[in-house]
């Protein structure tokens, strides 16, 4: 086993399905690779509204900023356009968390595994994007490896679940965009 540390990149792109040098290329000409998830790491995807419900907010800034905090500066993707949040966590979770994983499915909340791909931005994607539906990383990803706590990802779906519940579902859509503050305009919380 070699023991010389990798770059977060060079972790991520192991998981490429062609090549590390194929993602690399797609990086740079596309700011997007698809992964596969399952053997260094899999995904639990999160609907916009129940990230929105925890952080009490639509802001961008808000919610990348309550994420960091619930999961311990672990990675998380958003893909603007659901939105939806991607909390990369051990590859083992879709095997070792499958009864929460049936339970969550009436929240639209999925743990990908084995058979699964992920569209992944390069690591400087860290800014919410100003025009179109790119993705970026909410969290990025500070070290190979590093991951969200699996427990931590349970907590954010369940407060965010019962939020909803609480408060009635269509405060927070699930087609609602999130919605950066203007300069200079207070961002008003729901």
């Amino acid at each position: 086993m070699n023991d010389t540390p990798c770059s977060a990149e060079e972790w991520l792109l192991s998981a490429h399905p062609t090549s590390p040098r194929l993602g690399r290329a797609e990086w740079r000409e596309q700011n997007l690779t698809v992964l596969a998830l399952g053997s260094l790491f899999s995904a639990v995807r999160i609907p916009g509204r129940i990230v929105q419900a925890v952080a009490a907010s639509t802001d961008p800034a808000d919610i990348d900023a309550m994420l960091h905090e619930a999961l311990k500066g672990g990675p998380v993707i958003c893909d603007v356009h659901g939105p939806r949040y991607y909390a990369l966590v051990p590859a083992k979770v879709p095997r070792t968390w499958r009864d929460a994983a049936d339970d969550w499915r009436k929240d639209d909340v999925a743990c990908l595994g084995r058979g699964a791909y992920l569209g992944v931005p390069k690591l400087d994607a860290v800014e919410f994007p100003v025009r179109g539906t790119a993705s970026y990383w909410s969290v990025p990803m500070e070290a190979a490896g590093l991951l969200c706590p699996p427990l931590s990802v349970a907590r954010v779906i369940a407060a965010g679940a019962a939020r909803l519940a609480e408060e009635q579902e269509e405060r927070w859509p699930a087609d609602a965009p999130p919605a950066p503050r203007r300069p200079g305009v207070p961002h008003a919380r729901r």
